[in-house]
C-alpha cells in the first residue's frame, strides 16, 4: 500500500464514504484534532506513569480511532461503518476513574497552573487539545449531527485528563501551583 496517493494535491481529501471535501472542512478539522490528541496521549503513555493509567490511555487511544472514523463518515451513510461505536459504558468508565482518583487527591480550592513536571505538562497539553477537539466537534454538530454520546465522551475525556494531571502531580511529587489573581491597584 502506497502512503502517497496524490489525490490530495489540490487541497481536498476523501471522507470514509468517498465524498471529497476541502482539507479545512470542519469535519476534517474535527477528526484531525482527535488524531493530534491521540498523538499526545501516546506521548503521555510513553512516560513513567502507573500501569493502570497506561492501560486506560491505551483504551482511550483506541476509542479515539473509533471516534475519528465516525467523524470521517457522513451521518446519512454511517451504516457503512462496520465498527463498534462509543457507548455510555465508555463515558461511565472515565467517570469511575475520575471518582477513584479524586478520592486520593487534595480538595481543589483554586485554578491550577499547568506544569510542575514534564509528564504533567504533557497531560495538560492533551487536555487542551481535547478541549479544542470538543469545540470543533460542537461546531460540526451545529451543521451536521454528531452522536450525543460522542460529544459527551470527548467532554468527559477532557475532565479525565485534568484529574489525571492532578494525580500525576501527586504521584511525581510535583508542586501544584495555584492561580491567584493579581489584585487591582
Amino acid at each position: 500500500m502506497k502512503i502517497y496517493t496524490k489525490t490530495g494535491d489540490k487541497a481536498t481529501t476523501s471522507l470514509f464514504t468517498g465524498k471529497r471535501v476541502s482539507k479545512h472542512h470542519i469535519r476534517i478539522e474535527s477528526y484531525g484534532t482527535i488524531d493530534e490528541l491521540n498523538s499526545f496521549l501516546g506521548l503521555l503513555r510513553d512516560q513513567e506513569i502507573d500501569s493502570n493509567s497506561k492501560e486506560l490511555l491505551a483504551i482511550i487511544q483506541n476509542k479515539l480511532f473509533t471516534l475519528g472514523a465516525i467523524l470521517a463518515t457522513e451521518p446519512k451513510k454511517d451504516n457503512r461503518l462496520k465498527i463498534a461505536r462509543i457507548h455510555d459504558e465508555d463515558i461511565q468508565q472515565l467517570e469511575k476513574e475520575m471518582d477513584l482518583m479524586n478520592e486520593k487527591l487534595p480538595e481543589m480550592t483554586h485554578f491550577i497552573l499547568p506544569g510542575g513536571h514534564t509528564t504533567v505538562s504533557y497531560c495538560h497539553i492533551a487536555r487542551t487539545v481535547c478541549r479544542r477537539a470538543e469545540r470543533m466537534i460542537s461546531y460540526l454538530h451545529e451543521n451536521e449531527p454528531v452522536p450525543d454520546n460522542l460529544l459527551a465522551y470527548i467532554n468527559r475525556l477532557s475532565d479525565y485528563l485534568f484529574v489525571l494531571a492532578r494525580k500525576l502531580s501527586k504521584d511525581l511529587q510535583a508542586k501544584e501551583v495555584k492561580w491567584i489573581p493579581e489584585k487591582l491597584h
